[in-house]
């Protein structure tokens, strides 16, 4: 049986940032498509997409396009023809939502269920295994053992986040933004209602938090459970990131690829999907980017409170807490070092999170900007790390094929064969007239140092083999040319050697999972009713289809819940406090009215009736 290969998949914004993410051992990127993409901040041209394909096949690496969003008949069709051009383009993958494209004529490429399919049961990733998506994007907030369930009844491939931002909402879930503003997350355009501040009013028209960030998440990290998730099933480990920097895709997409190679070094069952190894010159530490704190969400725990309630912004990470300070300075114990520049930040007796930027530091003690006196025992943390991502911005091109180098004399020349890790081997040949040494044998030496050179290039020549005669004698300058050539050629053999795979949808009548639809479906063309039709389930009223023409329709459908963050769920041991219902968040926006169903441990935002 041959190794399981397992997928790093890192998030791109732009070219720039999916050229670093490959740079920086990510075995797939996923980039927006010029339009439909669940990111419209984040949309590429085809040329950026054609030249990170390009980038990436090198490597043996993947480039999956990110077409994810609902779409009405007539962006369907330009949708189809967008698909089309993205083949030709030598993709690997789509990420779709809108099932009205598996009903549409698509070219032959990969089918991969965004997470906005509200991908969370063993019948709904079976049936999209069965319609032929070859890789499923599993809901976020699943357990290790649901993930286990679902690996067990199906043979799909699974991909699961394991770092970055999250949404409150099941994905796809989500309408207070579409209902209250017009613009959709099922189309791209989240206004981010779940960043807002609100209060919150108890069933006796009691405040009893005001002014907090009460569906704001903290960041996904399970760096630490890498291992546990290969064993659950998860093939595709994937970054949360399309809005973020280059340096953060750098940092982030380094330090998951050493946490994997280190679990698949260990491991001969497993092995990279990609090819080529990085060495870094800055130590990876996700900590040190954009995060709003660290959680596991829900992998073990269904009642937990992974709320960043006290602010939506970044923190970092802790620095120190303050042992002594005054209006001009500050000094901070531990020993982390603090540079000019680095940004600071702290909550203050408010709970709320103020910043510090550091203007000079002079014997371990701290001068901000700006005159501020923060309170000895304050807790302290950096969010902006001047000298890391100095370190960050240098770094490029770490990442290199390892490369054997054979020269042998022919009859009327040099050949020049390469082989690579990957068993990958070319040979290129020239005539040159063949001279005699000065010197005996020093041709051998100096064969051997040119031709182990490779700067500038994806290569790293691990072995230099010469088999000349040691009377002859050729040219430096003979045989650089030959090495570039030599490479130039290796380099396209293996783009010919890669391969886009093909695959095509699967027209059959499969039943759906549920015997009905509703606007949770997101139905929003002919062509998805027709699929939906297709595989067992009748026509509804389209009004039922559509969010706000739902009357009390949830807004939000979450596996967060509120009351557990605030420590007042009644099937907690350590309830701290008791919350009389019903309850209400309230904003500049409105009133949304909150619903437990806790046989699930699920939450609803519904609009006010008030």
């Amino acid at each position: 049986m041959s190794p399981r290969k397992i997928e790093l998949l890192a998030p791109a914004k732009d070219l720039k940032c999916g050229i670093a993410a490959i740079e920086h051992g990510a075995d797939a990127v996923y980039i927006g498509s010029p339009e439909f993409s669940a990111r419209t901040a984040a949309s590429n041209n085809l040329s950026d997409i054609e030249k990170l394909v390009g980038h990436a096949h090198q490597f043996g690496a993947r480039v999956y396009v990110a077409l994810n969003t609902v779409l009405n008949d007539q962006e369907l069709e330009r949708a189809v023809q967008l698909c089309h051009q993205l083949y030709t383009l030598g993709v690997d993958a789509l990420i779709v939502q809108d099932m009205g494209l598996l009903e549409s004529a698509l070219p032959p490429l990969s089918l991969h269920a965004s997470t906005q399919v509200n991908n969370r049961t063993v019948e709904k990733v079976d049936f999209l295994e069965k319609v032929g998506f070859e890789q499923v994007v599993l809901a976020r907030e699943l357990s290790l053992n649901k993930i286990r369930e679902i690996h067990a009844a199906t043979r799909v491939s699974l991909e699961f986040f394991v770092h970055g931002s999250l949404c409150v909402s099941y994905s796809g879930q989500c309408y207070i933004s579409e209902v209250m503003t017009g613009r959709s997350a099922n189309k791209g355009e989240c206004a981010q209602f779940c960043r807002h501040s609100f209060t919150l009013r108890d069933g006796r028209g009691k405040n009893v938090e005001k002014d907090r960030y009460l569906l704001s998440l903290k960041d996904l990290d399970l760096s630490a459970h890498l291992n546990s998730l290969i064993q659950a099933g998860i093939s595709s480990f994937k970054i949360e990131g399309r809005l973020k920097d280059e340096n953060y895709v750098k940092n982030v997409t380094a330090s998951y690829r050493m946490a994997l190679d280190a679990i698949i070094d260990g491991d001969d069952e497993l092995e990279r999907l990609s090819s080529g190894r990085c060495s870094f010159i800055f130590l990876p530490d996700s900590r040190r980017s954009f995060n709003r704190g660290k959680t596991e969400y829900f992998l073990y725990d269904k009642r937990n409170n992974p709320g960043a309630i006290d602010s939506p912004k970044s923190i970092g990470s802790r620095v120190g807490k303050v042992l002594r300070a005054d209006t001009r300075s500050l000094v901070l114990d531990g020993d982390t070092v603090i540079e000019n520049g680095d940004g600071l930040c702290y909550f203050n007796q408010e709970k709320k999170l103020v910043g510090v930027r550091v203007n000079r530091v002079e014997q371990g003690r701290i001068y901000p900007k700006d005159a501020a006196v923060i309170p000895v025992g304050t807790e302290v943390y950096r969010n902006h790390d001047s000298g890391f991502n100095k370190e960050l911005a240098r770094s490029h091109s770490c990442r290199l094929i390892t490369l054997c180098i054979v020269l042998n004399e022919t009859k009327n020349g040099l050949e020049l064969t390469v082989s690579d890790e990957d068993g990958y081997a070319s040979s290129i040949a020239i005539q040159v007239e063949k001279t005699v040494a000065k010197k005996t044998g020093a041709v051998m030496a100096m064969a051997a140092k040119q031709l182990r050179k490779s700067g500038g290039t994806i290569f790293r020549v691990d072995d230099v083999q010469v088999n000349v005669d040691p009377q002859s004698f050729y040219h430096a300058a003979l045989l650089n040319d030959l090495r570039r050539k030599g490479l130039d050629n290796h380099l396209q053999e293996r783009f010919s050697r890669y391969h886009q795979e093909k695959t095509s949808v699967q027209v059959n009548d499969y039943p759906w999972p549920s015997k009905e639809l509703t606007y949770q479906d997101n139905i929003t063309n002919q062509k998805a009713e027709k699929f939906y039709l297709r595989h067992g389930v009748p026509s509804n009223d389209r009004r039922c289809l559509v969010a706000k023409d739902v009357e009390g329709c949830a807004l939000m459908t979450t596996k967060y819940c509120i009351k557990a963050q605030l420590e007042a769920c009644p099937r907690m041991n350590d309830t701290q406090r008791h919350l009389v219902e019903p309850l209400t968040l309230v904003d500049n926006t409105g009133e949304y009215e909150l619903g437990f169903d806790c046989s699930v441990c699920e939450m609803t935002v519904r609009r006010s009736k008030k």
